[in-house]
């Protein structure tokens, strides 16, 4: 029997406003797949990204043009000849990926031939606000093993400063969103590095980020928006000693597979991040995260409320229920 596959905008309302350095959000807008074979079905959730050029109307497009074209499980294979990498490759890739765990009995990590990650800790977010809002964001994580902070380019070491004061022991690392200028990570590292900051990610924009080469940075420097595929790593050893694999950036687990495999043979760390989703995005980039650097896998803890059987949080401390949303045989 030929695949079916549905494609579904779902909105979710975050707990509070989430504000970055390129603005605010007070929802997460996805795009849910899912693939059935008439006995079982497979679900991929990802998060076209205006960043990126894409929209929930895009991603519907490009997924609508290739429908007819997976046929079986078979096809699988084909999608990066049928989708670049992006959020529509992504939730396509994932979904037929938990299909075939149903189909053959075998969980996603087996398929893969990837360890199995019992749990993590996550960084736990903090968005940009005043030095007084963000400290107060940073006293409810007190003594949360790592904090995520998204920093514009205003007040960055008084806010840093103010969180590192009311949760010492947190290493944190600040993530700028292509912010800043290469004046503006100057002036600040030595102070952020006092202040127990571990990571500093994608400081400069994308497109001029060839500034990197020419700073040794006393903080490791993380790419993100300027980390795609695994194409793109030689270019990137330069100027960056981290990258952040996102899989609605690789266009699902299977490339992201590879990223991280190419990424640790050529010494990069790893951070497995994500875009403001529900466990059912965070579920595939979770079996990545056993040997991963830095995980930052709150979508779920910012979302109001997350699909059932989604995952456990106490603290950053992250695992999958007995009963799990994706990637589990029948």
């Amino acid at each position: 029997m030929a695949l079916t596959i549905t494609i579904q905008h779902e909105r979710f309302p975050l707990a509070q406003v989430f504000r970055i350095s390129r603005g605010a959000k007070i929802a997460a807008d996805v795009i849910h797949v899912s693939v059935s074979d008439g006995m079982h079905t497979g679900y991929g959730e990802s998060v076209p990204y205006g960043r990126y050029g894409e929209s929930i109307e895009s991603v519907t497009a490009q997924l609508e043009q290739v429908r007819a074209s997976i046929i079986s499980l078979e096809d699988h294979a084909a999608l990066p000849e049928l989708l670049p990498a992006g959020s529509a490759r992504n939730a396509l890739d994932c979904a037929l990926w938990d299909l075939t765990a149903k189909v053959t009995g075998k969980p996603v990590s087996e398929l893969l031939d990837l360890p199995v990650t019992p749990h993590c800790f996550t960084a736990q977010t903090i968005s940009v606000d005043t030095v007084e809002n963000m400290q107060a964001s940073a006293r409810k994580l007190k003594g949360a093993p790592i904090i995520k902070v998204k920093l514009d380019p205003d007040a960055v070491v008084d806010k840093i400063r103010a969180i590192h004061e009311v949760t010492p022991e947190s290493r944190l690392i600040v993530d700028a969103n292509e912010g800043w200028t290469i004046e503006d990570l100057k002036a600040v590292a030595e102070q952020l590095k006092a202040c127990n900051v571990v990571l500093i990610e994608q400081p400069v924009p994308a497109a001029n980020d060839e500034v990197l080469e020419h700073y040794e940075c006393p903080i490791p420097l993380c790419a993100d928006e300027s980390c795609h595929t695994s194409a793109g790593l030689d270019v990137l050893r330069k100027r960056y000693q981290s990258i952040n694999i996102k899989l609605d950036k690789t266009g699902g687990l299977t490339e992201a597979a590879a990223l991280y495999k190419a990424a640790r043979a050529m010494d990069f760390s790893v951070m497995v991040g994500c875009m403001v989703g529900t466990s059912l995005a965070m579920a595939p980039a979770y079996l990545l995260c056993d040997g991963a650097d830095f995980v930052d896998l709150d979508g779920p803890i910012l979302i109001a409320q997350d699909r059932e059987n989604g995952f456990c949080f106490d603290n950053g401390k992250m695992w999958q229920p007995d009963t799990f949303l994706w990637g589990m045989a029948n």
